[in-house]
């Protein structure tokens, strides 16, 4: 009898279960079924939450001392430390490289070579960057960006302005990707001029591409694009801000004494732990250098026979050991461009108006986009983008939470301000001044801390500088499991990144 009861039991409850597998989800608040022609068609996406796109890394955000903690040996005053915190996002784990750059003009020249080979000639890298009047480095100028030899060292001669092209540009590919893998689109490696995928254009009903077979469309019971509201795509990549490059620099979370603690054991000099820039650990790789900088002065890679850091220019973007975020070479190498325009950043800039200590950045253009009198964008332009305008002061003079529509001199350096930057008089800081961080090959240590600071002008190249991409973290900070994504299979890395 009773092997009957539980008979019965497990019985009903799987009659249960099965018959609310039927049952379709409905509306917390109005009772409407979502997903359903007859109920209106209001479409909610089982989202698993974002995915790791191809060479990122995620960074889990928090709070951390901004600014120089150490001694700060060049008196500039200009990163006065203070707490902030910065969100969740994803970056690049090494480097942009030069095989990485190539692929990109390899692109540009396909896609606009023959209508607007201006297009091709304003992202070609500076290779003159290498030579010097007391020094044989011409070999550089023609081999280092070009030779097989040089494919995965970190690009140089980039300037800011190039960089952020590229980061548009490969935001573009790696969504058209993701859509070809998803069986979405078929791939058209074809496009011509403005007949070429761009994210915008694509959500915004501009672009339809070679579609294999599009999403289901439950409204209509027919198919439609992939929308925005669906989570497919990914966002912008794009240069990280100052705040972002030294959290990630920095990696505190390899320090955190507990998963239930909110400490850390040790601050950091460096992006590892201790004031010397060797392996400390006593394992095969002690004594080995953790970085590629110069040494002293005449000294940028040792004696033969024993080189220190074995490269008397860049190295390879995967060469050292990442830091505990899985970032390569984030000190040495080469500085990097971040977005931040450049100001001294000392407590007294803003007056009496606090500084933001949520994801702090100097250097907002607020943008919209030019829209027609039904309020849909533009016809896209001849290169294939969206068209944008910048904010002006009176649209937003009745909000609350900002007054300037430009407010990337905000209280530093426009008319309100104390602040006068009189470039060439006075200062060589002006509106172009971008901060770049790390230090490079041709830097002494100092350099190699996260919290020091210099810029460099923003449409100008250098041999030392170079980039990576960022990219936001949109919903939770502590990411999700993304194991059933496809697959980037990169040779540069060898590593499997997963995204869907």
């Amino acid at each position: 009898m009773k092997n009957l009861l539980k008979l019965s039991s497990v019985l009903f409850l799987a009659v249960m279960a099965l018959s609310s597998c039927g049952k379709k989800e409905r509306s917390a608040t109005t009772g409407w079924q979502y997903n359903d022609a007859e109920w209106g068609g209001f479409e909610v996406v089982d989202y698993a939450g974002q995915v790791t796109g191809p060479n990122l890394v995620l960074v889990q955000g928090g709070t951390f001392t901004m600014g120089l903690t150490d001694q700060d040996v060049t008196y500039d005053w200009n990163n006065t430390p203070r707490r902030v915190t910065v969100s969740s996002f994803y970056m690049d784990e090494t480097e942009v490289s030069n095989r990485d750059y190539r692929e990109y003009l390899y692109w540009l020249t396909r896609l606009f070579g023959e209508s607007y080979p201006e297009v091709f000639l304003n992202a070609l890298p500076d290779t003159l960057v290498w030579r010097e009047e007391l020094a044989f480095n011409e070999p550089f100028v023609e081999t280092y960006f070009r030779h097989p030899s040089y494919d995965l060292y970190p690009v140089v001669g980039v300037n800011w302005l190039q960089a952020n092209d590229y980061a548009q540009w490969r935001t573009d590919r790696v969504n058209e990707m993701i859509l070809i893998e998803k069986g979405i689109l078929n791939p058209n490696p074809e496009q011509k001029d403005e007949d070429n995928f761009n994210t915008e254009t694509y959500l915004a009903g501009q672009y339809q591409g070679a579609v294999r077979k599009n999403l289901e469309d439950v409204r209509t019971g027919g198919e439609r694009p992939v929308r925005f509201e669906d989570g497919i795509l990914l966002p912008s990549y794009r240069l990280p801000t100052e705040a972002e490059w030294e959290y990630a620099a920095l990696g505190l979370i390899g320090n955190m004494v507990s998963e239930k603690d909110e400490r850390i054991s040790d601050r950091r000099q460096y992006p590892w732990n201790g004031n010397t820039v060797r392996y400390q650990k006593r394992n095969k790789y002690q004594g080995e250098q953790l970085a590629n900088f110069k040494r002293g002065k005449g000294d940028y890679m040792g004696m033969a026979g024993k080189l220190n850091d074995a490269a008397n220019i860049p190295a390879e973007v995967h060469k050292y050991m990442p830091n505990d975020y899985g970032l390569y070479n984030m000190a040495g190498n080469v500085n990097e461009w971040t977005m931040d325009l450049y100001r001294p950043m000392t407590s007294s800039t803003l007056r009496d108006v606090e500084q933001q200590d949520l994801n702090p950045y100097r250097g907002n253009k607020f943008k919209t986009k030019v829209l027609d009198e039904n309020g849909k964008p533009l016809e896209k332009d001849s290169l294939g983008r969206l068209r944008y305008r910048y904010v002006e002061d009176d649209e937003v003079a009745t909000r609350e939470n900002y007054k300037v529509g430009q407010p990337f001199n905000f209280l530093d350096g426009d008319k309100e301000s104390e602040a006068f930057y009189d470039y060439g008089k006075y200062t060589l800081i002006s509106d172009k001044a971008r901060v770049i961080k790390g230090g490079s090959w041709q830097d002494r240590a100092f350099w190699l801390s996260p919290g020091t600071r210099r810029f460099r002008d923003e449409d100008k190249a250098f041999r030392d500088v170079g980039f990576r991409c960022a990219m936001i973290r949109t919903g939770g900070p502590t990411g999700n499991d993304d194991s059933a994504g496809l697959t980037f299979k990169t040779k540069q890395s060898k590593v499997k990144r997963r995204y869907k």
